[in-house]
This record gives C-alpha cells, structure tokens and sequence, in this order.
C-alpha cells in the first residue's frame, strides 16, 4: 500500500471504531467477536468491569495469558479499556497495565471509568493508565524498552498497516524472556489490493488481515521464537453486501503467543529434551494448556523442541517445569506436533460467537 493512502486507512479506522461503532450491535460479521468461553475466574473478573466499557468491546479472542499476578503489561490498541480492566483486576493491585490506543472517542470512554474501576476492585490506587498512540509508531509514546513482562492485544494488528513495525516494537518494548499474547484475524490467502482500500471489509478486520503464512515469517523476522497457536475459529460474514466483496477469502480468528527467548532458532530442533509440568500455574492444576498442540499434563513428561526449551527456561514459567535432557546431542528435525496453520487446527469445544 502506498504512503499516500496510509493517513487515510488510519483516519478511516479512527472514524469507523469512534463515530460510526457505537457499541457490538453495529458490527457486520464475527470478526470481531469472541468465541472462546471464558472461564469462571475470568467470567467473575469481566463482571466487574463497567457496562458502558463492555458496549465497545470489538475483540476477537480472549488475549489473557497464564500466570499474570504482578506483571507489567501492556495493551495494544485497548479502545475502550475492556480488556485493560480485566487484566487490571488479574495482574492484581502490585501489577501494572499500559493500554495504548489512536481513538479519543474510545480512549475517552476508557478514561472515564478509571475511578470506577479501581474502586470496584478495592485499589489504594489505580494500576492502569492510557496512552494516546499509533501501535506502528510506538517509539513516539515513551514507553521504555524492555519495560513490560507480557504484551496483549485483540483484533488490533489487522487494522495497521505496517505489522511488522507493531511486531517489532513489541519485541523491543518486552523484556527478554516476554511474551506476546494476541487474538487477530488471518486470511487463507493474501488480500487483493483493491479490498485492502475497502473501508468497511477494513474496519470489519477482514481486508487488513494477515494470510497466515506471512504472519509467522513476520514474527521471526522482528525476532521472536517461533509461534505458537493457542486458539482459531472460523468467522462468519453475515452481511450479504459485506460477503460479496470478501469473495471466496476465508478468514478465521486467532491466538497466537510468540516469546522473547534467547537463542531461538528458525527451525523446530531435535535434542530429544522433555518437559514436566509441575502443576504449579494458577487455575491450572492438573494440566496447562500451552497450546493447541501442547497440553502439559502435570507430572507427566512430554518431547518438546529445542526451541520451546528455551522458551520456558527463559519465561516467567520456569519455576513452572522441568526440563529432562540438555542441548548437547542434535537429533534432527523435531516431529513438529505443533501445528500452527490456523484452518487446518481449529479449535474445539465452544464455538458459538460471543461478544461479551
């Protein structure tokens, strides 16, 4: 896309979620919605968090990480502060949680309950702030490399249109061992040029999207480790209008977690190293869920690859497992079970869309 339509993409974004949304009820298709189910901890925490708040909620996941009490984590593109909220109330009053958004209009919404919230959730202080800025230009906000323990974000990254500024800024605004957490939307081929200039397919999160393929290429070329896929639904195109221009592109919603590891390779290594999880992260006793093709059940020992090794030796799970074996002998390619085309693994259980 050229340089000459970039202010106007974001000038549509900006209109489309402050003027022309006024709540989830105005949405055309399932982009922007949820279809994960949340589970009863966090279904207690969104209770708290103020209706008017919840009214603009456009996410497309459910962009919580595991483990968050304490953390210092920041929100990219938070519009309204739903998901801030939640995580205020899940990292806890010691932890800390950053929301940056271009929008007035949602970040005013935002703002206007910072009071609330942190007297619901019985705070000395408010743990949150909001920040107006661009997620491609995020060295304009001041926010300090290597500052934050994890990054999330919901159904944003699409509406960039330098993604891999976004990602590499995040890389650089994470601490070494960091993660990213995010829910976006990804296409089963590449966009033609002529629907990415299309505002409507753009603000619905379908023209913007990323196909797949490019996305993980992406990450590891802003330098994280390989990613990993947690969630994936199909989204539905409700919208007769909407569904012709889209044409026969499928899209699908996604979460993936990429970390900051140290001495991360390319390629999924063999070591013939395992890892056990120890049972130790809350609310998941029994088993962790890591990802769609990695569930730790506790105790028992699992084959992994080198490079989610260092993954967990580096993150703030590594009191979490216990890795069996060392890096000294290569055996190959690892029998990768970790899939990460998000058609061909979707996820099961729950699949009716929520915009809770």
């Amino acid at each position: 896309m050229s340089a000459k339509l970039e202010p106007d993409i974001h000038q549509e974004v900006q209109k489309y979620y402050g003027e022309v949304l006024q709540s989830s009820q105005d949405l055309k298709t399932s982009a922007c919605c949820t279809a994960v189910q949340p589970e009863d901890f966090v279904k207690a925490a969104l209770a708290e968090v103020h209706d008017d708040v919840h009214a603009r909620y456009y996410g497309c996941g459910l962009a919580l990480p595991e483990k968050l009490a304490g953390l210092r984590v920041l929100d990219l593109g938070c519009g309204a502060g739903r998901d801030v909220y939640l995580l205020s109330r899940l990292v806890g009053e010691t932890g800390h949680v950053v929301g940056v958004d271009m929008t007035d209009a949602q970040l005013s919404v935002a703002r206007r309950y910072q009071g609330y919230h942190q007297e619901r959730f019985g705070y000395a202080r408010s743990n949150v702030e909001f920040v107006e800025g661009n997620i491609e230009r995020l060295g304009e906000t001041g926010l300090e490399s290597g500052s934050f323990d994890a990054i999330v974000s919901n159904c944003v990254i699409n509406l960039a249109i330098d993604k891999l500024a976004v990602l590499q800024e995040a890389f650089r605004l994470l601490r070494e061992g960091g993660e990213m957490y995010f829910a976006d939307v990804y296409t089963d081929r590449r966009v033609p040029a002529a629907l990415a200039e299309d505002p409507v397919l753009y603000g619905e999160c379908l023209s913007g999207a990323l196909y797949w393929r490019d996305f993980l290429a992406l990450a590891q070329q802003a330098g994280f480790a390989p990613p990993q896929l947690v969630e994936s639904h199909p989204i539905d195109i409700e919208d007769p209008e909407v569904a012709a221009r889209a044409g026969d592109i499928g899209f699908c919603s996604a979460t993936y977690r990429v970390f900051k590891a140290a001495g991360s390779e390319s390629t999924e290594e063999d070591y013939g190293l395992q890892a056990v999880y120890l049972g130790t992260v809350p609310n998941c006793p029994e088993s962790l869920g890591f990802s769609l093709a990695y569930s730790f059940a506790a105790g028992k020992a699992t084959p992994v690859s080198g490079n989610l090794a260092r993954t967990i030796l580096g993150s703030r799970f590594v009191d979490d497992f216990e890795i069996l074996g060392s890096f000294s002998e290569h055996l190959g390619a690892f029998d990768d079970k970790r899939a990460v085309d998000p058609f061909t693994l979707m996820s099961t259980g729950e699949s009716g869309q929520s915009c809770c």
